[in-house]
């Protein structure tokens, strides 16, 4: 246990989101049991939580699921704030600092249907609809099944699968980490994790970030205690090369980076990516590795890649509003 001087209780910023509070009662238990400091959750909507019938795509996307909470840091009125790793821009925020990046739980998708279908399995004698709000889930969809309707939803998890139970769509794609973290029990549904040869995740899906301001050293002592080194290395690739596409949430950008021994007793980091226009007709998926502790390095070798293959193309498009 870490000596941390006690000054009240460690206030975490949080969205309301069922989802989003039980992942920061995992940093907040994280953090007690580190440093013997209670902690208490501050719970607070966002700009995408407050317009929660618009696409993901209507918003300036920077900052959608972030904005308020990081403010409640900079003012001082929260210690930290428990971010999805995968929902934060990928430019740093002036005046904060990740200071923990706890382990990673399963990054991969899953689809969640009442039958158990896997995405080879779905029904091809009739039209099918699969429910995402999630352009790079959609497009991978449709590469793979264009016989299927992929239908756009949004809403917390339990409400995209009650969509399921009540028969508004035969399946939904989501993540299997929220699953873990607040649904295992789906209602009688059966979630199919997605592997990455036929689903690749968003970067640092399954990850969480952990914010506090730069010049809060009592803080940023005690969250290096829960830091997990392993995790932290595999996101930054993933990161690195969504920063260096240039890519938000909105982009049909996948990666997975896993830190791997070979067969001479090294430690590599081994970096899958992909992109994709919207439909799906276009694809780029890639493979990299480097040394454990070049990242960075890897993650920009991948976009570069990517962009040589014909990524440059189709995301040039997107920001021109074209699509695909």
């Amino acid at each position: 246990m870490v000596a941390i001087p006690q000054r009240g209780p460690w206030r975490i910023a949080t969205r309301r989101s069922e989802l989003a509070q039980a992942q920061a009662r995992q940093v907040a238990a994280a953090l007690t049991a580190a440093t013997g400091r209670p902690a208490e959750l501050v719970p607070m909507a966002t700009t995408g939580d407050e317009h929660p019938e618009r696409a993901i795509e209507a918003f300036d996307s920077k900052g959608l699921f972030v904005d308020h909470t990081r403010q409640a840091v900079l003012r001082g009125d929260c210690h930290v704030v428990v971010h999805s790793y995968k929902d934060l821009p990928t430019e740093r925020a002036e005046g904060l600092i990740i200071g923990a990046v706890p382990e990673r739980a399963d990054p991969r998708d899953a689809l969640v249907t009442a039958q158990g279908w896997r995405l080879a399995e779905l029904p091809r004698d009739r039209q099918v609809v699969i429910g995402t709000s999630s352009p790079r889930r959609r497009a991978q969809i449709e590469r793979r099944r264009r016989d299927v309707l992929v239908q756009p939803i949004r809403g917390n998890l339990t409400t995209r699968l009650r969509k399921v139970t009540d028969g508004e769509v035969d399946g939904v794609v989501v993540a299997v980490a929220g699953l873990l973290r607040q649904r295992p029990d789906v209602d009688g549904l059966t979630a199919v994790p997605l592997e990455h040869g036929e689903m690749l995740h968003a970067p640092a899906q399954g990850a969480l970030a952990v914010e506090c301001r730069v010049d809060d050293d009592i803080t940023r002592v005690a969250l290096m205690t829960i830091d997990h080194a392993t995790t932290r290395t595999e996101v930054t690739a993933e990161r690195e090369l969504l920063a260096m596409l240039e890519g938000g949430c909105t982009a049909p950008i996948g990666a997975h980076a896993e830190l791997r021994t070979s067969v001479a007793g090294d430690d590599r980091l081994v970096l899958l990516g992909m992109v994709a226009d919207p439909s799906g007709t276009r694809m780029y998926r890639a493979s990299h590795e480097a040394a454990h502790d070049q990242p960075e390095r890897l993650g920009r070798a991948m976009a570069a890649t990517l962009l040589d293959e014909g990524g440059s193309e189709i995301l040039a498009r997107l920001r021109a509003g074209q699509g695909g």
